[in-house]
């Protein structure tokens, strides 16, 4: 079993990076095989609505950064991405990802079917409900299975590390990653 986590920051190992890996500690306890993988520094266009990926199935013909990404979450068994928030939404980097991930499963064999999905949010301050949200669509649209946790999946904190300092935030990541554990197990059956 595999689970991927996708950190939409523009930190590199920032405050969305640092409660991803707390999430993916409890899975990694459990023997399944984590990677994070950051989008600071991969280019990863919007999507352009050319509609390729209806013809040519499970490609997008954007050349970027994109298919080595969304090869890693085609072979994943749980995916967790996390987003700061700007300005009340996901980062536009993680946006682009998941909106161009979303039409070439959709318009092709849709990989993500009945795999697991989580999403993550860390804010300075306010836009967390929205932000989840929104991230939560992508796979609940695609038709993966979302586990719960003992509170929303988010965090607070600005500067760097600053995460690290909500208790609750990092104790909801962590029963998030058990119920992602615990999910894959009897998913596996």
């Amino acid at each position: 079993m595999k689970a991927l986590a996708i950190s939409g920051s523009a930190r590199a190992r920032g405050n969305t990076h640092l409660l991803l890996h707390t999430a993916l500690e409890p899975l990694q306890q459990a023997g399944v095989e984590t990677e994070i993988v950051s989008l600071h520094d991969r280019t990863i266009q919007p999507c352009t609505a050319c509609r390729q990926c209806a013809e040519e199935k499970m490609r997008c013909v954007i050349e970027d950064d994109f298919a080595e990404v969304f090869a890693k979450m085609c072979e994943a068994d749980a995916i967790l991405v996390g987003s700061p928030v700007y300005f009340g939404s996901a980062s536009p980097n993680i946006m682009a990802l998941l909106d161009r991930a979303g039409y070439v499963a959709y318009n092709g064999d849709n990989p993500f079917r009945r795999k697991v999905g989580a999403a993550l949010v860390v804010a300075r301050r306010a836009g967390v409900n929205f932000t989840l949200a929104q991230l939560l669509f992508f796979f609940l649209i695609l038709g993966m299975i979302v586990p719960g946790s003992t509170y929303w999946p988010i965090a607070y904190g600005r500067e760097r590390g600053e995460v690290a300092g909500d208790a609750e935030g990092l104790r909801t990541a962590v029963e998030l990653g058990r119920n992602i554990a615990w999910l894959l197990e009897r998913l596996r059956g």
